[in-house]
């Protein structure tokens, strides 16, 4: 068994996982943060790209609001390169209460949230494809965010400052030492061994999952309730602005503008299990609906993948287990020492994707307490790499890149300007990563296709730089396009219909997929 010595062990790499391994590192702690997948596989990776300005909650969770918004300043300053300034509008539809519009701007100005009433015929100027019905609009500050690029963004300021990311390392036991943590055992799920991690202390930001986690240290399983919801990216930007119903917070009431598409979100529904969550058509349906409401001709737009995503909620005793909806999205810290008698160990839950700086600040802040440390965070204050000139993202960013240097390096992936030196810089980077976990750094099969043109081109290059045989080639393109196929199944109606033929032809009848030399093991992760 393979042996490792820290200080703290994050477990979960999500935004807030690696937000607190950054934090940890830069003050001083030795960190290593462990996932069972690939980083920002559960829930950052599947929400709907919203910077939140705070708006969405000034009249139902007035606390969360106000972290929103301090929380979307910072991210601005310290991460640009993951953000994009879309601005937002909060618009009521003819059939909403016009009087709602009242208490949302009582509300922002009560939790220092920027917003202010236009016309409506500014509102229609900005953004012809609203419903002209529309009764009032309030601008915000909202934003669309890459989630992704943001936690790989704060993975490298992590390992900058010391600590160690290990992916596909799934934990299997929290070994406790009487009533403290003493170390954590993970399965290296890729180097095919264990590994025991001796820690001081285990910091548990495992989100939907914390639960299970928690129950591996033989204490009360952390009362998480995983809200599902559905989203939906249509195939260009219908918008540019993010649009959100001026209402109590409810299904289909957002829009977001993010990289080349548009996202219609979401529904919030209780399940028991992050690992199964379904697409219901039904949900599909009243997204569609949804958005239709918000832009006439909404449902002529081809609809381009579906995906669903868990909240780690943690349970609100004022309501339902069921309702979902009405739970707080505040973040809460557990402290196993008060809740089980177990020392060492912390579980963070709630909270947004906006506030992940925040959130780490507040578990880490409980940790130093605890250690009888004073170590100063300085994470609203540092940079992350690659925004070191402040600049936000811009959905023009890559068709500019590619102007300069389209005659010397060929466009692997057209919809997403990809190009063939960032695909062999990525997978030289990381040589036993899936085409899936590329596709979450550099975008790759995230357009109008689907990976059906530039995942096989992929795969060849991979084989020609000898990084995978012909045989582990074609594992990962089957696997790449088994999970594409995961978002497309439900919304198989229309352009989409012909597009996924297409697809089809190409890969079962021209480069007849499934008897091309395989793996004698399905490659799976």
């Amino acid at each position: 068994m393979k042996r490792l010595d820290t200080d703290v062990v994050v477990i979960g790499g999500g935004s807030t996982g690696l937000g607190v391994v950054r934090d940890a590192a830069m003050r001083g702690y030795r960190a290593v943060l462990v996932e069972r997948v690939d980083l920002a596989q559960g829930t950052t990776g599947r929400f709907h790209g919203l910077l939140h300005s705070g708006g969405r909650y000034v009249v139902s969770d007035p606390g969360s609001a106000t972290e929103c918004a301090e929380e979307n300043a910072i991210l601005r300053r310290i991460q640009a390169d993951a953000i994009e300034d879309t601005g937002g509008l909060f618009v009521t539809l003819a059939d909403d209460d016009p009087s709602f519009a009242d208490k949302f701007l009582a509300g922002a100005a009560a939790t220092g949230v920027p917003a202010t009433e236009i016309t409506v015929a500014e509102a229609l100027r900005r953004e012809p494809r609203l419903d002209p019905r529309i009764q009032r609009a309030i601008e915000v500050a909202d934003g669309s965010v890459d989630g992704w690029q943001l936690v790989w963004g704060a993975a490298r300021s992590a390992m900058n400052h010391g600590a160690k990311i290990l992916t596909y390392h799934r934990v299997t036991k929290i070994e406790r030492d009487g009533d403290r943590v003493a170390a954590v055992i993970c399965r290296d799920e890729k180097g095919g061994e264990d590994v025991r991690i001796e820690c001081t202390f285990v910091l548990n930001c495992a989100g939907p999952w914390a639960g299970q986690i928690s129950a591996m240290a033989d204490v009360e399983p952390v009362p998480v309730v995983p809200g599902r919801g559905i989203m939906i990216a249509m195939n260009h930007r219908l918008v540019n602005t993010v649009i959100n119903r001026c209402v109590h917070p409810t299904d289909g009431d957002i829009l977001v503008p993010i990289h080349t598409v548009s996202v219609i979100g979401t529904t919030d529904v209780h399940e028991t299990d992050p690992d199964h969550l379904p697409i219901p058509r039904d949900e599909v349906q009243q997204m569609l609906d949804a958005g239709e409401a918000m832009i006439p001709g909404f449902r002529n737009s081809r609809a381009l993948h579906a995906w669903s995503g868990s909240r780690p909620l943690i349970r609100d005793p004022r309501v339902s287990a069921e309702d979902t909806r009405h739970m707080s999205r505040g973040m809460a810290v557990i402290d196993h020492s008060k809740t089980d008698g177990v020392s060492g160990m912390l579980t963070i839950g709630g909270g947004k994707l906006t506030t992940y700086r925040l959130m780490a600040e507040h578990i880490v802040n409980e940790m130093d307490r605890q250690l009888g440390e004073n170590r100063k965070c300085t994470t609203a204050d540092e940079v992350i790499p690659g925004s070191e000139d402040r600049r936000l993202y811009a959905v023009t960013h890559r068709l500019e890149e590619r102007e300069e240097d389209r005659l010397d390096d060929p466009i692997i992936c057209e919809c997403e300007l990809m190009n063939r030196s960032m695909l062999v810089e990525k997978i030289h980077e990381q040589p036993n990563a899936t085409l899936d976990d590329l596709r979450r750094q550099l975008r790759l099969g995230m357009g109008p296709c689907q990976g059906g043109f530039c995942a096989a081109r992929a795969a060849g290059i991979a084989c020609s730089e000898q990084v995978a045989d012909a045989e582990r080639a074609t594992g990962l393109l089957r696997l790449f396009l088994k999970h594409r196929w995961i978002g497309l199944w439900p919304i198989l109606y229309g352009q989409q219909v012909k597009q996924t033929a297409l697809d089809h032809w190409i890969f079962q009848g021209t480069l007849d997929v499934e008897h091309l030399p395989q793996p004698e093991e399905e490659v799976l992760r």
